[in-house]
């Protein structure tokens, strides 16, 4: 920008720090294309839980991989870092079923090996048996197919106190077991080895033991009005959005 304006680099600089500009970032966003966006009902669950109601974001990682370095990792030295090779070892996937109690913060789990309904179904079914039976249950989900499964929906109609909640498309950011699963991968998994599938599973069982320990719930700030104010500010910014 310096030499097309010819300005110096330094008042350019000072520019970009007095206007707040920062060119050298990108970031990514998504729209959601569900005409609907019923934003309401999610939103009006976090901010105004019904009584004698759980609240429970639920979703799952699938294709968590067990990897392990091809050889042993150095360990940070005065003033060396950290060392691993760039390769890896597959030792196979798993996923992790997970359920945010958003009161709470505490979180119900369980490890299958594979991602279908027929394992959402008995992770719904545990869910059954830990739920204090005097209590409905409200379900924040994404709309996977797994989640709209006929055999989920016959589940579902056998056990009315469970009541299920869609988030619209492209919206994962409303489903708050979602930062959960973000803390889950930068503390523990990003970093970690694990020589076997079995080793990897047994370490999402203790994180997840440790985190209710300890638990803290991720507190909803955000109205649904605020919410579409902003993407509707969002949407004047983009040529054609409305169309």
């Amino acid at each position: 920008m310096a030499a097309e304006s010819g300005l110096s680099r330094s008042t350019v600089g000072r520019i970009w720090k007095a206007f707040g500009l920062q060119p050298h970032r990108v970031e990514t966003f998504k729209l959601s294309n569900d005409p609907q966006f019923k934003v309401r009902d999610v939103v009006g669950l976090y901010l105004d839980p019904p009584e004698r109601a759980l609240v429970l974001c639920v979703d799952e990682r699938s294709q968590i991989q067990a990897l392990d370095r091809s050889a042993p990792v150095l360990p940070m030295m005065p003033g060396l870092p950290e060392r691993r090779t760039h390769d890896h070892v597959r030792h196979g996937i798993t996923t992790l079923f997970a359920a945010l109690d958003v009161a709470t913060g505490q979180v119900i789990t369980s490890v299958h090996r594979r991602d279908r309904a027929v394992e959402f179904k008995k992770f719904l079914a545990k869910l059954d048996n830990e739920v204090p039976a005097d209590l409905d249950v409200h379900l924040v989900c994404d709309n996977y197919s797994t989640h709209k499964h006929p055999t989920v929906k016959r589940w579902l109609a056998a056990h009315p106190r469970f009541h299920m909640h869609v988030t619209p498309t492209y919206s994962s950011w409303l489903n708050r077991v979602e930062r959960w699963f973000g803390l889950l991968t930068d503390t523990r998994l990003r970093r970690a080895t694990h020589t076997c599938l079995r080793a990897l599973e047994n370490d999402l069982r203790a994180w997840t033991a440790a985190w209710n320990d300890d638990p803290k719930p991720f507190i909803w700030t955000k109205t649904a009005d605020e919410i579409l104010d902003r993407l509707a500010l969002h949407l004047q910014r983009i040529p054609g959005a409305g169309h």
